[in-house]
C-alpha cells in the first residue's frame, strides 16, 4: 500500500511554481555562456576569455538535467570551434578538450543529483505519512468549540519531531493533549508517538484527566524501558491536558511540566499557570505522582492558545524571546486558523526566518451557549 502511494505520488506530482527570481538563476548558464562568447569575440585575443566556457556546462550541472546540459556542452563546444577560425592562436584543441572532459562530468553530476533528489522526495513522502498518523488533521470543531493546529519543524527538511498534539471528541467532553518529548530524532518520534496512541484509547475510556494522565506515565515508562535513546538514558515529555465538558462554560487543565496556556477571556488576555505544579510525564518516580486539575471559565467567543516551549523560547538576533503574552493581547482575530497563521508569521518574522526549535500550537474558539459552574481547583 505504501509503495502504491510512493508510485501515484512520483508520477502525479506537479513541478512548483517557481518564481521569476529562480526562473532567471535556471538560466543562468546560457546566460553565462553568451556572454563569454560576446567577450571573446569583443575583446583582444591576448585576453583569452574563451578559455572559460567550460564553467557554463559545470554550472548547469547543479539545476539542469543531463540532456540539456549535454546540449549545452555541444553549444559551447561549437562556439568554440567557430571562434578558432577568427583566431588560430587561442589553443582551441586545449579549451576544446576542457569542454568535453567538463560536459562529461557535469552530466554524470547532474545524473547524481537527480538520483539523490529523487531519494529525497521518496523519503519526504514517507515522512509525510508518518506524519499524518502521528499528527494526523484534526476536527476543525467538535460541539461548539473550534479547533486549528499549527506545526512548523525546526529544519527545513524534516517533517516530524518530538512536539505532538490531539483533539478528540468524546462522551466525557472534548479532551486536548500538547506536549513536547525531550529530545531528538527518531527515539523523540517514538516516544511521542506512544504517547499520543495511549492518549486516543484513554480520552474515551477514563473519566477523569488524572486518570489519563497515569496511563500516558505508564506508557512513556513502558517506551523508555523498551526502546532506550542512545543520548538519553530515559525518556520524558512534558504535557498538557484540557477537557472542555459538553455545553462548555468551563475548562479543565492538568499541566505536566508544560508552558502555559493563554486565554483570551472578557477582553483581558491570562496566562493560565498552573496553581500546584504537576510532574512531566516519565518523572513522577521522582517528585511525586500527585495530579492538580484547574478549572477556567471559557465563555462564548472566548480563545484558548496551547503551545510548545518552541513558540514562547523562539529568539530574535539580540537573543529576545518571543514576547507570546503581549502578542496575544494585541490580536483581536477572532478565528482560529487567523490567529495561528498571524502567530506563524510573526514567529518567522521575530525569529529571522530560522527556527531552533520545533513548534506546534492549538487555537480554540468557544461560539457555544455558556454554562455556569464553579471556577478552582480540583486536588
Amino acid at each position: 500500500m505504501m509503495h502504491f502511494v510512493i508510485m501515484s505520488a512520483r508520477h502525479g506530482r506537479r513541478r512548483p511554481a517557481y518564481s521569476g527570481r529562480w526562473e532567471a538563476a535556471r538560466l543562468s548558464p546560457v546566460i553565462l555562456a553568451v556572454l563569454i562568447i560576446g567577450l571573446a569575440f569583443s575583446t583582444p585575443r591576448e585576453i583569452a576569455i574563451s578559455r572559460l566556457l567550460p564553467a557554463a556546462p559545470a554550472l548547469a550541472a547543479a539545476m539542469w538535467p543531463v540532456f540539456p546540459t549535454i546540449v549545452l556542452g555541444a553549444f559551447c563546444f561549437l562556439a568554440m570551434i567557430i571562434l578558432s577560425f577568427f583566431y588560430t592562436d587561442l589553443g582551441t584543441q586545449y579549451t576544446a578538450a576542457a569542454i568535453i572532459a567538463v560536459t562529461l562530468a557535469a552530466a554524470y553530476g547532474s545524473h547524481v543529483r537527480l538520483q539523490r533528489e529523487e531519494i529525497l522526495f521518496h523519503v519526504r513522502l514517507v515522512a509525510d505519512a508518518a506524519q499524518k498518523v502521528l499528527l494526523r488533521p484534526l476536527p476543525r470543531r467538535i460541539d461548539d468549540v473550534e479547533i486549528e493546529s499549527l506545526y512548523l519543524a525546526a529544519q527545513e527538511q524534516a517533517r516530524i519531531g518530538g512536539d505532538f498534539y490531539e483533539a478528540i471528541g468524546t462522551p466525557h467532553g472534548i479532551r486536548l493533549l500538547i506536549g513536547d518529548v525531550r529530545g531528538k530524532g527518531l527515539s523523540a518520534v517514538g516516544a511521542a508517538s506512544a504517547v499520543i496512541s495511549c492518549f486516543r484509547e484513554a480520552a474515551y475510556d477514563e473519566p477523569d484527566l488524572r486518570a489519563i494522565i497515569h496511563r500516558l506515565e505508564t506508557t512513556i515508562t513502558r517506551h523508555s524501558a523498551a526502546f532506550p535513546a542512545h543520548d538519553q538514558p530515559e525518556h520524558f515529555a512534558t504535557a498538557l491536558l484540557a477537557e472542555i465538558p459538553h455545553g462548555g462554560g468551563r475548562v479543565r487543565i492538568l499541566n505536566c511540566g508544560h508552558p502555559p496556556p493563554l486565554i483570551a477571556h472578557g477582553g483581558k488576555v491570562r496566562v493560565l499557570e498552573p496553581t500546584v505544579a504537576s510532574a512531566p510525564l516519565n518523572l513522577a518516580a521522582l517528585i511525586g505522582d500527585r495530579y492538580w486539575v484547574d478549572v477556567v471559565a471559557f465563555a462564548p467567543g472566548d480563545r484558548l492558545l496551547l503551545y510548545t516551549d518552541g513558540v514562547s523560547e523562539t529568539r530574535n538576533h539580540d537573543g529576545q524571546f518571543f514576547p507570546l503574552a503581549e502578542w496575544m493581547r494585541q490580536q483581536d482575530l477572532e478565528q482560529p486558523r487567523e490567529l495561528l497563521d498571524q502567530l506563524h508569521g510573526d514567529l518567522l518574522r521575530h525569529s529571522g526566518g530560522r527556527l531552533d526549535d520545533d513548534i506546534a500550537a492549538l487555537a480554540l474558539r468557544c461560539a457555544g451557549a455558556p454554562e455556569r459552574g464553579a471556577m478552582g481547583v480540583e486536588g
